[in-house]
């Protein structure tokens, strides 16, 4: 907020804020910032990821998936998460086929990224891909062996509680505890 108050043409003051918001479950401002960082920013790689990722979290996967598109044709060369944001949007979308590609992408840039590893978990077990979701639940585990799944529905901050439940029981599914 102060960064803005500074220089309110600040698009990452504006972004970061938004993710701000989403932690503090402030939906709406989240989407009104991650907007503003956008329209400040409207050629700018990172502002599509951000908003993308703040509508698929607030419950806009539609909206989202194009942003997130557009963010990866902006930037050919671009850091993992954007394929992980992508994904998300897709997942909660229900287009699963979509999701695991841009899950795989991201893993393909970072193989040991987190977010990617748990997501196309869930996914594959969303598909009823059972041998495929314990594989990658197993890939998980390898690169956090303390992962929680209680810690992680906790800190899953999707607006719709049905999404979370969706993603702990897909995990659930797979194998994970």
């Amino acid at each position: 907020q102060k960064a803005i108050a500074l220089d309110d043409s600040y698009a990452w003051g504006h972004a970061m804020l938004g993710s701000f918001y989403i932690l503090k479950r402030e939906y709406d401002k989240a989407i009104d910032e991650g907007e503003r960082a956008l329209s400040l920013s409207p050629s700018s790689a990172d502002m599509h990821t951000a908003s993308a990722e703040i509508l698929t979290i607030s419950g806009r996967p539609e909206e989202a998936i194009p942003l997130a598109q557009k963010a990866i044709r902006l930037n050919p060369f671009c850091p993992a998460y954007y394929f992980t944001h992508l994904g998300r949007a897709y997942q909660y979308a229900e287009q699963f086929e979509e999701a695991a590609s841009a899950y795989k992408k991201a893993l393909q840039r970072w193989p040991d990224n987190l977010f990617a590893q748990v997501y196309l978990t869930a996914t594959y077990s969303m598909m009823d891909r059972e041998m495929e979701a314990r594989a990658q639940a197993a890939e998980v585990l390898r690169v956090y062996p303390q992962f929680s799944l209680d810690h992680w529905a906790k800190e899953t901050s999707y607006k719709d509680q049905s999404q979370r439940d969706k993603l702990s029981n897909a995990l659930r599914k797979a194998g994970l505890k």
